[in-house]
């Protein structure tokens, strides 16, 4: 059905129920009474489905459909692996808790309708599975496993909490061991176990790379371009001819570089920087990618879809195929390439006096990598300096004025929490041999704080044309949660000034920098963050919390971004003088579904990078068991400790193994505490540990405390943990 077709159908449906001499009726004494022929039934059964989703209509369980009073709340069901779940409800940020025996046969990710239970104020909201709506699931991946006549499915996601039976005709030649994706035909019962039909076979299980791709397949990243969007990118991925140059601000002769790291390939952005009369002229020039992404476009659409590249322990899946972002859209040395420059005159102080911004045409000079600019600028390697001479003067202004713009929006509040990443080190069959902290250092902060300023002044400037536009916000803190954050720092003697329920960023940039280097930096800071939202894309600037920016946007990696490629097409709309009425209402139309798209795409990368992460890890611990490791107590719950190790590697202490007393759980200072011997665990607190278990199908692992003067007769790891 037409999207307006089927809103009329539902207005119309909704209006006859509502109306006082409706009776409640099945779906079949409906379609009588409103003259609904057999064949069109199920056109009736969505309809209804909807407006029981969006919890206007409620069915009994005799199936009879009636107007919503509030008895039912529907809703999203997740599964816990334990057995119980919660239902997520749009628009609500309190989940609704399902015991086990409340569940009645949801599936995980089924939309479902919940009774709620009568509760006590204060305490968590509860309730019952009353219908299953829509099943969200419709595929599974997992481990193939062979009994004779019958397989089944082990599913990967340890919260599907049944195997999926597989008759022998519906298993596609697989072997015990085969990861392969199964499609749901039933869902099962209390009685009899969901069923469903392998569509594809992945590999075995202990085949290279088949874990990783197992996580792609399960968050369904697309990992293949359709032929037609690689051909057009045959098609467009033409050197820059003089045509492509016609009009443009040619800028080759400014010394140009790029900085990234050594394995990067799709370099988007580069930087020329001069000094004249106190005033940098400060130059950030970016692919411009949307040159040969046209809107609409087979590359286009694609691109929204995916909404964003995905960086992997193992690969990177990127956003377009390699012709553009590791060709004629990668700023490589020495080749001539289109760009959209910032270019921004930046007084002393950090304040950006004037701006420009351009399409251009550019030729890097010199690709620079993180480690030889921080060996020229940190290191004084004179092997290095020698070999870059004629950049060394440029180098060094980069660091004097990224110095200045970091000191100006430290004044201003804004919060730099410098958690160290990790950086995997596989062998060629993709196992971790090391794992890493990959510390930022002064090569990284310069570019970080380059793309900073060009991000903020492109916002700002397209906020002030008051055009449509892409912004990336950043929302204040919930007041409850920062009321929550304040009452725990107290016990540390720390303290932040809130006014009305709402935090200046400023007062977090202090706390850190109070907590730097004292034993609960980590915890306050893990803390600090988490009682922060998210970042979102959005069409209206509501200014970013964490960077205490009023305006600020994605410019700097079309790429990689759909946003920054999006923004571009709007700049250079404004450039060209095309951003009249018609092109404006286009704009408005379609950029809060980008908006939106781009920031669930956004979520869905993170998720499979921490899973991936989390997988790597616990493969990588899995051949250390036994061993006993240094690190931090960097997590403290009812069920246990969380130790950190240096190499970012995180596991838990269950409280079952802490057998020297009965410890108890101090919700206000997050500490674990012995009723007889009066020992606290608490967050920041050195441990040494025993790993004891790593499970790589729940990417879990698992420590057990090494006691004081305890002889563990175990080999101590090195603190970077390498084999």
């Amino acid at each position: 059905m037409e999207k307006e077709q089927f809103q009329k159908r539902k207005k119309m449906i909704y209006d006859f129920i509502c109306d006082a001499l409706y009776v409640p009726m099945k779906i079949k004494e409906m379609a009588v009474v409103l003259s609904v022929p057999r064949e069109r039934r199920r056109e009736l059964e969505e309809v209804l489905d909807a407006l029981v989703s969006e919890g206007k209509v409620e069915v009994s369980k005799r199936g009879r459909y009636s107007k919503a009073e509030g008895k039912f709340i529907t809703g999203t069901f997740l599964s816990h692996r334990k057995g119980f779940g919660f239902v997520v409800v749009e628009g609500e940020a309190e989940d609704i808790y399902i015991p086990a025996d409340q569940i009645r046969g949801a599936f995980h990710k089924d939309v479902v309708q919940v009774a709620l239970h009568p509760s006590a104020e204060g305490k968590r909201r509860e309730g019952r599975v009353e219908k299953i709506i829509s099943h969200g699931l419709t595929h599974v991946i997992g481990t193939y496993e062979s009994s004779g006549t019958f397989g089944f499915v082990v599913p990967d996601d340890a919260r599907i909490l049944s195997d999926i039976f597989v008759q022998k005709e519906h298993s596609k030649g697989a072997v015990g061991g085969h990861k392969v994706i199964v499609e749901i035909l039933d869902y099962g019962s209390k009685k009899k176990k969901p069923e469903g039909k392998i569509t594809e076979i992945l590999g075995h299980s202990n085949d290279p790379g088949v874990d990783i791709l197992s996580l792609i397949k399960a968050y369904e990243i697309p990992l293949e371009f359709p032929v037609r969007v690689l051909n057009q990118a045959e098609r467009v991925a033409k050197d820059v001819s003089g045509a492509d140059m016609a009009g443009r601000m040619d800028v080759r002769d400014w010394q140009t570089v790029t900085i990234d790291g050594e394995d990067a390939k799709d370099l988007d952005d580069a930087i020329t920087l001069t000094k004249e009369d106190g005033v940098y002229c400060l130059g950030v020039h970016i692919a411009d990618v949307s040159n040969y992404v046209q809107e609409r476009s087979a590359l286009d659409v694609e691109a929204l879809e995916r909404g964003t590249s995905v960086y992997l322990a193992d690969r990177v899946i990127p956003m377009l195929p390699h012709a553009l972002s590791n060709g004629i859209c990668s700023l490589n040395e020495g080749e001539t390439r289109l760009a959209l420059s910032c270019i921004m005159k930046i007084d002393e102080k950090g304040r950006v006096i004037d701006h420009k911004i351009a399409e251009t045409v550019i030729c890097v000079d010199r690709r620079m990598s993180y480690t030889n600019v921080k060996k020229i600028l940190e290191d004084n390697d004179a092997e290095v300096i020698a070999a870059y001479e004629e950049f060394v003067p440029m180098f060094a202004l980069m660091k004097e004025l990224a110095a200045i713009l970091r000191k100006k929006r430290m004044q201003r509040g804004s919060i730099d929490f410098d958690f160290p990443e990790t950086k995997m080190v596989l062998d060629k069959n993709g196992r971790p041999v090391a794992i890493l902290p990959y510390e930022r250092n002064v090569a990284t902060k310069i570019i970080e704080d380059f793309m900073l300023i060009a991000n903020e002044t492109v916002a700002e400037d397209f906020f002030w044309q008051q055009t449509p536009f892409v912004y990336r916000t950043h929302d204040k803190p919930d007041g409850e949660k920062i009321q929550k954050l304040a009452t725990f720092i107290h016990n540390f003697g720390y303290s932040i000034r809130i006014g009305q329920d709402e935090v200046h960023p400023k007062e977090l940039q202090k706390l850190l920098q109070k907590i730097d280097g004292t034993p609960e930096e980590l915890l306050i800071s893990r803390l600090t963050l988490r009682s922060m939202k998210q970042a979102r894309y959005g069409t209206v600037s509501t200014g970013h919390f964490g960077l205490s920016a009023p305006y600020y946007c994605h410019f700097t990696s079309p790429i990689r971004r759909y946003p920054d490629l999006q923004i571009h097409r709007i700049i250079k709309d404004c450039l060209r003088g095309r951003m009249q009425e018609k092109r404006i209402e286009h704009y408005d139309k379609i950029l809060p579904g980008v908006a939106k798209r781009a920031s669930e795409m956004e979520r869905r990368a993170e998720e499979v990078e921490r899973e991936t992460e989390k997988l790597k890890k616990a493969e990588f611990m899995a051949e250390h068991i036994g061993e006993v490791y240094t690190g931090v107590i960097s997590g403290v719950t009812a069920w246990g400790l969380y130790v950190e190790l240096p190499n970012t590697v995180e596991g838990l202490v269950h409280i079952t193994s802490l057998t020297d007393d009965y410890y108890v759980y101090l919700e206000n200072t997050y500490e674990l505490m012995g009723e007889a011997t009066g020992r606290r665990y608490k967050l920041g607190q050195k441990a040494d540990v025993i790993v004891v278990r790593a499970d790589t199908m729940l990417r879990t692992v698992d420590f057990e405390l090494v006691k004081e003067g305890e002889e563990h007769g175990h080999r101590q790891r090195e603190a970077d943990c390498e084999q």
